[in-house]
């Protein structure tokens, strides 16, 4: 393949743009070459500026679910774009969906409407402070939840590629307030509420980590984090930006039934557009102004385009059948490229759920973040860049989730599994 027109894409974009990108991950740091620079996509695949066609699992991070520029929603789009772009006033159908996510989520009995999982996350943290009066946030080592500057400690995602998972730029003091924890440690979460636990306003975590890759739950934890939480009289903040809409129409506090007290969500509910939220219960919410003292804004907040590509998404997903199907085929990829793994003896990890994928270049099992740090990142460098070759785009990062979504067909992922099996191949 030829990257020529790439190339010199980002050769220009690097004396306007830091790093030529808009977010550190794209820049291709993790894995080495250039970045690819896209011109369109269309159902599962990718096509860059030199033509080359890639079948893609990495869906924009996680947002596109039915693939990407659906028929029916450039349709939808089309009549209502007519209508006007933004009006920085309500509308009823910012309304409605407000309505839709409750209906998803059982959990959010009200929600704020906002434009990125940053802002939502960002948001829900002063909203548990304010709601409870405490100052310190409970997070895991590794989770990543946006660069809200009280949050990046020990994160996961860009960071843990560059190996660099703090910022520079942010307070001593504010890191203070920040306490973290090892994922899928019962004691050492029972240990940091006995020690700090009337002072912690909320305890935040993605159910499922997908920032440091997909790491799944141990049996259990989610629950007792509820109870132990529960005791404390702190907030439980599930950070959906990734699982909401993805894992089942519920997000994951609806696959492992457990009910946070606040909710973050984005990418899956905005169709592909800036558009994320987050909820909870009509008590804590009204907190928020004008009701209460917690103040929160935005200008673009509720934009009527985003809203719109909202519903005709949440529309697509609430059936049951759905995620079903999409599970059981995702489930059946999985499986046969586990058969690959086991049968060559590769020594990567391969961590599932729902349609959510990491392929860990190590051989130990991944349970938190000190086991995902443990892969071997120049070894997943070269096997991005040989399934590249081969017109597959995964995540240009080891800590990072793929996905399968609704366009990609059954002979479509087994003719990646032969790719994928050849990459591993090159790779050791």
């Amino acid at each position: 393949m030829s990257y020529n027109k790439s190339k010199k894409l980002f050769n220009e974009a690097q004396k306007y743009i830091p790093a030529g990108v808009n977010s550190p991950v794209r820049a291709f740091r993790g894995v080495g070459g250039t970045p690819l620079f896209i011109q369109k996509g269309a159902g599962p695949y990718l096509w860059d500026a030199d033509g080359n066609r890639y079948v893609d699992f990495c869906a924009s991070w996680g947002p596109l679910i039915m693939g990407h520029a659906p028929a029916g929603l450039v349709g939808k789009l089309r009549k209502d774009i007519v209508r006007g772009t933004s009006y920085g006033a309500p509308t009823a159908a910012e309304a409605e969906l407000a309505l839709q996510l409750s209906k998803l989520f059982p959990s959010i009995e009200k929600c704020r409407l906002v434009s990125s999982g940053t802002e939502a996350v960002m948001s829900a943290v002063r909203l548990a402070r304010g709601f409870t009066g405490r100052q310190k946030i409970l997070k895991i080592d590794g989770g990543y939840h946006g660069h809200v500057d009280s949050l990046l400690i020990k994160a996961g995602s860009g960071g843990a590629t560059f190996g660099t998972p703090d910022s520079a730029g942010i307070p001593k003091e504010l890191a203070k307030l920040t306490l973290t924890i090892p994922f899928n440690d019962v004691q050492a979460l029972e240990a940091v509420f006995k020690k700090e636990g009337k002072s912690i306003a909320a305890f935040i975590l993605e159910p499922v980590p997908a920032n440091m890759g997909v790491v799944l739950p141990a049996r259990g934890y989610l629950q007792k984090a509820r109870a132990i939480t529960k005791r404390y009289g702190s907030l439980l903040i599930f950070d959906e930006v990734i699982t909401g809409c993805r894992l089942s129409a519920g997000g994951a506090q609806q696959f492992f039934s457990v009910k946070p007290d606040l909710t973050t969500l984005g990418k899956i509910i905005g169709g592909g557009f800036p558009l994320a939220a987050f909820g909870g219960s009509q008590k804590i919410m009204d907190y928020l102004a004008p009701l209460g003292p917690v103040y929160q804004a935005g200008t673009l907040s509720g934009n009527p385009v985003a809203v719109s590509a909202s519903l005709w998404m949440l529309s697509k997903i609430k059936p049951k059948s759905f995620h079903a199907g999409l599970n059981r085929k995702a489930q059946l990829f999985f499986k046969k490229l586990q058969g690959i793994i086991d049968r060559h003896q590769y020594p990567v990890r391969l961590n599932t759920v729902g349609s959510m994928f990491t392929l860990f270049f190590t051989p130990s099992p991944v349970t938190d973040y000190a086991s995902a740090k443990k892969a071997d990142t120049q070894k997943y460098a070269r096997f991005f860049h040989a399934c590249l070759k081969q017109g597959l785009y995964t995540a240009p990062s080891q800590f990072e989730a793929n996905f399968v979504s609704a366009a990609h067909s059954g002979q479509l992922l087994n003719q990646s599994l032969r790719k994928i099996q050849k990459a591993l191949t090159y790779t050791f």
